[in-house]
C-alpha cells in the first residue's frame, strides 16, 4: 500500500505542471496586446488633466468696473475740461448799463458800462468788439449807428452761470448847461436806449442807462473789447 501511495504522488506532479501552466497561458493572453479591455486601467496622464491655458488676455478691469479697450482698438474720447464753452446765445443774456467813474469832462454822458451777464444754467463765451447804434425814439428798428473805434485787444470770455462780461463805451462829449453844446459845431443828440450787436452770434441787445439818457456828439464812440473784470 505505501508502494502504490507514492506512485500516484509522482503521477500527479506532471498533471499539476500542465494545469499550471495552461493557466498562465489563460493570464498572458488575457493581458496580450489587441484586447478591448485590458484587465487594468491606466492613471489619466499629467497633461490631460492640466487646464488648458486661455489663448487671449481678458483686459484688466478699470476704475467703475468697465474694462479697458482691448489693443488696437481706440479708446472713446472726451471732451477735455478745458474745452472753450459755446458763444452766449441771445436769449440767455441780460444786459444793464450805468454811467463810467471815469469819463471826459462835460456835461452829457461821456462813458458807460455796459454788463453782459449769463442767464443759462451753462457756461458760454463771448469774444470781440460790439457794433453800437443809437435807438431812435427808443425802437431798435429805427437806429443810428454810430462810427466805432476799437481800444485794447479781444480775446475770449467764459461766463459761468451768472457771470458777466463788460464794455465801456466813452462818446464824444456833450459840453456846456442845458442841452449843451459839441466843441465840432454839430448838435448833441440823447437817445433814450442803445442797440449794441455782439459778435459771433451772440446777437443785438437793446439796453437803458440806469439813469438818464445818453447823449453825446457827432455820433461817435470808442468801445473796449468785451472784458472778463468791469472797468471804472
Amino acid at each position: 500500500m505505501q508502494q502504490n501511495a507514492q506512485y500516484a504522488k509522482k503521477a500527479l506532479r506532471p498533471a499539476v505542471a500542465v494545469v499550471s501552466a495552461a493557466a498562465a497561458a489563460l493570464v498572458i493572453t488575457a493581458c496580450g496586446p489587441g484586447d478591448d479591455q485590458p484587465a487594468t486601467t491606466a492613471a489619466p496622464s499629467a497633461a490631460a488633466t492640466a487646464p488648458t491655458a486661455p489663448s487671449t488676455t481678458p483686459a484688466a478691469p478699470v476704475k467703475g468696473g468697465t474694462p479697458s479697450a482691448a489693443p488696437g482698438t481706440a479708446a472713446a474720447s472726451s471732451t477735455p475740461s478745458g474745452a472753450a464753452a459755446p458763444t452766449c446765445t441771445p436769449g440767455e443774456l441780460k444786459v444793464d448799463a450805468h454811467q463810467a467813474k471815469q469819463r471826459p469832462n462835460g456835461t452829457g454822458t461821456g462813458a458807460a458800462i455796459v454788463a453782459f451777464t449769463n442767464g443759462s444754467a451753462h457756461p458760454c463765451t463771448l469774444e470781440g468788439f460790439p457794433t453800437v447804434a443809437g435807438a431812435a425814439n427808443g425802437s431798435p428798428d429805427h437806429n443810428a449807428p454810430l462810427t466805432v473805434t476799437h481800444t485794447g485787444s479781444a480775446t475770449p470770455v467764459k461766463l459761468a452761470p451768472g457771470g458777466k462780461a463788460w464794455v465801456k463805451l466813452t462818446f464824444v462829449q456833450v459840453q456846456g448847461e442845458a442841452d449843451g453844446y459839441c466843441v465840432s459845431g454839430a448838435t448833441p443828440v440823447a437817445y433814450p436806449t442803445l442797440v449794441l450787436g455782439l459778435p459771433g452770434g451772440a446777437g443785438a441787445h437793446q439796453v437803458a442807462l440806469d439813469d438818464g439818457l445818453f447823449a453825446e456828439c457827432d455820433n461817435k464812440v470808442t468801445t473796449t473789447a468785451l472784458l472778463a473784470t468791469s472797468p471804472s
